[in-house]
């Protein structure tokens, strides 16, 4: 079994691979301003974006949740994987062959659990792609071929076909090294009530299903052949350590970029529907894998934009859904409306007349009715609105209560008042209320129940962020530019930041930082990236402050306010070593005043002597630091 990874391929795995780019898979991330990026951090929920980037460095931090590192670090994070695990996903991206300390010359294959279900996979992919071009997958092409998918459509999109034979894929991949436990592990075997071990799949069309990097995880598999009535129409991957239903949205992996770009996602209910769309020009369609569109999905599209407030995402950002006109459809549409508000974006609705989806429309009317289906969307809110008052005899006063029981508070839920306002009129003429200030004074008097309840608390009830006793804001935010000089750029600061002891900084996460460089090396040990914070955060107990603050200190960006950041850093730590002289020169003035005048004369000149040094280093410090000669 190979052992641990070389050191050498780790720095190999971090250098290749840009941290950027990394991110932004997941991520939409916008120019911050000092060479860094921002966007919506996925580690938490928020609505401004906190979460910072610094390609140059190779590190990024969240200033909301602390969540930091480097790209290994936001690989283990996002995927759920172990630092090995992490390290062999990004080398297979960056065609890196990693090589173990521990083992032998052919220890170069990746062993860590997910990087060998991702590859057991996507030989998978490739095999059944293959065995879709055979005779027994005549039905499979047949259907395709009848929605209006040619060759190249399935290549495009990896269709596939699991063949007849009960153990077909599981031959294969056993031959290619898999074990039995890797294969059940993977959800692509299972065990037959024989015990012995038989393909997940058997005699059905298959779709692909990759996680937003583009790595297969799963499969979705339709029923194309009458006489198999055995399962479901469709089947998917069962729950695995790579396949989470619930995070996976079809389609994302080739729909992340437009949706970014265009502040738009739709979202359709099928495979299928997914294709026709894409090839209709509908960049941004993604669609469930087997499961009801949830807050999850919500957290994974919202992820793609980056916003500097919730109401900038709201007037920006739109949602658009596509549901079946049947009953189902309609059971969707109320499912997906109960996590609008999750989105902070635009939500509409675009539902065929006639009920047909996306596919259908394609076939029907060719590419331009997909986008004609699209383009139709109206809000989510008018759709429901509509939908609930449809059930009701709202020519009896009972359906009309009842109607406008469910809708006011929908209603009421809308923050712009003029919206409010717009919406409740709609609702009156719905419903048929006649005048419309009725339901004007409902919708208003249960918003502003809600507000009161959801009213945040006094400021003077609430906890304030704790200072930092006995030192002015301006030392505190110096040392803090200190810091992140040594941490940024130690190269440039080492020979002044080195020289300078615990006693240079007077808050305590300051001191604790310094001495945790000291420890490391100190700032000419160090080289810009990640493996130099790494090390120096080795340094700091888990959990503590200073242990948090490294992370931060060393993405956030100096405040120069100019490109010439190592100008900046040396004067900023030239500029503190001159503060501390000035500490040592007020304290020994003190004590020379202090003694007597008829005192020990020595002692005054000694003192004197060394009062004259301090000025003196005090005043080339104070030249340096402005850019002088010493």
């Amino acid at each position: 079994m190979a052992g641990r990874i070389r050191d050498e391929d780790i720095a190999a795995v971090r250098e290749r691979s840009d941290i950027a780019e990394v991110i932004g898979q997941y991520v939409e991330l916008r120019n911050a301003g000092g060479g860094n990026l921002k966007g919506i951090c996925p580690f938490h929920d928020e609505k401004s974006p906190s979460l910072s980037v610094s390609p140059s460095r190779g590190l990024f931090h969240c200033f909301g949740c602390s969540a930091g590192g480097d790209v290994i670090r936001f690989v283990e994070r996002i995927d759920h994987l172990s630092f090995s695990e992490a390290v062999e996903s990004l080398a297979g991206k960056a065609g890196i062959q990693l090589r173990y300390a521990d083992g032998g010359p052919s220890s170069h294959r990746p062993s860590g659990q997910r990087a060998r279900l991702v590859e057991a996979h996507g030989l998978a992919a490739a095999f059944y792609a293959e065995q879709l071009a055979t005779p027994e997958a005549q039905p499979a092409r047949d259907f395709l071929t009848g929605r209006g998918f040619d060759a190249a459509a399935s290549r495009q999109f990896g269709c596939g076909y699991a063949p007849g034979g009960w153990d077909s894929l599981t031959k294969h991949l056993l031959s290619r090294g898999f074990t039995q436990a890797e294969l059940l592990l993977a959800g692509l075997s299972r065990e037959s009530a024989r015990g012995s071990l038989v393909d997940r799949f058997h005699r059905r069309l298959l779709w692909p299903i990759r996680d937003v990097g583009g790595e297969v995880v799963g499969f979705g598999a339709r029923r194309i052949h009458d006489d198999d009535k055995i399962e479901a129409k469709y089947l998917n991957t069962p729950e695995t350590p790579i396949y989470k239903k619930s995070q996976l949205l079809y389609g994302m992996d080739v729909a992340k970029r437009e949706i970014a770009k265009q502040h738009q996602a739709v979202i359709v209910e099928g495979y299928t529907d997914v294709m026709a769309c894409h090839l209709a020009g509908v960049t941004t369609a993604v669609a469930t894998c087997g499961t009801a569109f949830g807050g999850e999905h919500v957290n994974v599209i919202r992820r793609l934009w980056s916003s500097n407030s919730a109401e900038e995402a709201q007037a920006t950002t739109k949602v658009i859904f596509t549901f079946d006109g049947d009953a189902a459809g309609m059971k969707a549409a109320e499912r997906a409306f109960k996590d609008e508000q999750k989105f902070l974006a635009q939500t509409f609705v675009a539902i065929d007349p006639a009920g047909k989806d996306p596919c259908d429309l394609r076939q029907s009317g060719g590419d331009p009715a997909v986008r004609a289906l699209i383009e139709s969307n109206i809000p989510m809110l008018r759709f429901m609105l509509k939908t609930i008052v449809k059930r009701f005899d709202v020519d009896t006063v009972e359906g009309r209560v009842a109607a406008l029981n469910l809708t006011v508070p929908l209603v009421a839920q809308i923050k712009d008042p003029s919206h409010r306002f717009e919406y409740a009129r709609e609702l009156a003429r719905l419903s048929g209320v006649a005048n419309p200030d009725e339901i004007l004074n409902r919708v208003r008097g249960m918003a502003r129940a809600s507000d009161n309840q959801h009213r945040p608390q006094p400021a003077a009830t609430q906890a304030t962020a704790p200072g930092v006793p006995g030192v002015p804001p301006k030392v505190g935010q110096a040392e803090r530019e200190v810091i992140k000089a040594a941490l940024q750029l130690p190269e440039v600061v080492a020979e002044q930041f080195d020289q300078l002891g615990p006693q240079a900084f007077l808050t305590a996460v300051h001191q604790q930082l310094q001495a945790a460089i000291a420890a490391a090396g100190g700032a000419a040990a160090g080289r810009t990236g990640p493996v130099w914070v790494e090390r120096v955060a080795e340094h700091l107990p888990p959990g503590s402050e200073a242990r948090a603050a490294v992370n931060a200190l060393a993405v956030e960006p100096l405040r120069s306010g100019t490109d010439v950041q190592s100008r900046y850093a040396e004067a900023m730590v030239v500029n503190l070593a001159e503060q501390v002289v000035a500490r040592e020169v007020a304290q020994l003035k003190s004590r020379v005043q202090r003694l007597d005048a008829a005192g020990d004369a020595e002692e005054q000149g000694r003192l004197f002597g060394q009062l004259m040094e301090l000025e003196q280093r005090r005043r080339a410090l104070r030249v340096r630091a402005i850019g002088g000669e010493a």
